[in-house]
């Protein structure tokens, strides 16, 4: 039975400054959602809030999968819960390799209950799968035995979050501006893998993005226009063939609260940027 990730009147802060005021969306496993808005407008502040990164105070609302309160879990809880988030700016981790993080990460995953020092998957299981999935992928197996993220291209960078979704096979994944400094040949690339694997394993996508280019290879069938902290417009992919022709100025003239909450927050952003707050 599919899962539903459903988030209702979510209010976040940072500092004590409101990002989010009032989010509403509902997402079921298989369908591909792409969540759309100007700088500053709360996207990725609603990425890392779903995710329980601390900087992120939930000061209102909820955020479910299948009734289960994910604002009451600890971020590793949320991701054994079936939640993922691709970062627009992968961590790098020296000394680990792809593979020993992956090995780790999938048997969490898969196994809630294990405690740290617990046997881990079996390394011939887990060699298989991994070798598997990067051939589906069309990536070199010496990927693998690399350090995370250490050297890597933004592609290289992209396409080992891709190997993660693989691997970890969550009900819902969220990316965010996934096409991120990279080329359009990176993009196609790391989509297909994106579409591969979501069509696999029946994902609920979000993907969060500036731009028309992603959603030509991961096509949604919802669009929504975050503005102002709140989600204003939702439809199908002719919104994001409006919001390319014509920006956001009309936006802007249908919600002239929301326009002005969110000058007040491009405002408060450039006021945050020493704390290095990302909205």
């Amino acid at each position: 039975m599919s899962k539903v990730l459903k988030i209702e009147n979510l209010h976040v802060g940072i500092e004590g400054k409101e990002i989010l005021r009032g989010v509403n969306l509902t997402i079921r496993q298989g369908e591909v959602h792409a969540l759309m808005g100007p700088n500053g407008s709360g996207k990725s502040t609603l990425s890392y809030a779903l995710m329980g990164h601390p900087n992120y105070e939930v000061t209102e609302g909820s955020a479910t999968i299948d009734g289960v309160n994910l604002l009451e879990l600890e971020a590793d809880e949320r991701a054994k819960a079936g939640l993922f988030l691709a970062f627009q700016y992968p961590t790098t981790i020296p000394g680990v390799t792809v593979a020993n993080f992956l090995r780790h990460a999938v048997t969490n995953v898969r196994n809630p209950a294990r405690k740290e020092g617990e046997d881990l998957i079996p390394m011939r299981e887990f060699r298989k799968e991994i070798r598997e999935q990067m051939d589906d992928l069309g990536m070199d197996q010496e990927f693998a035995r690399r350090y995370l993220n250490e050297g890597f291209s933004g592609g290289e960078k992209k396409r080992a979050e891709v190997l993660q979704l693989a691997m970890l096979k969550p009900a819902f994944a969220i990316l965010d501006e996934t096409d991120s400094g990279l080329d359009i040949d990176a993009v196609r690339i790391v989509s297909e893998g994106v579409n591969r694997v979501a069509a696999k394993n029946d994902t609920g996508v979000l993907v969060i993005t500036h731009y028309e280019r992603i959603l030509t290879y991961i096509k949604p069938q919802f669009v929504h226009i975050l503005f102002g902290g709140r989600i204003v417009e939702s439809g199908g992919p002719e919104l994001v063939k409006q919001l390319e022709s014509q920006g956001y100025d009309w936006v802007r003239e249908r919600y002239p609260e929301a326009a002005r909450d969110e000058d007040e927050m491009e405002a408060a952003k450039h006021g945050h940027a020493s704390a290095g707050a990302a909205f």
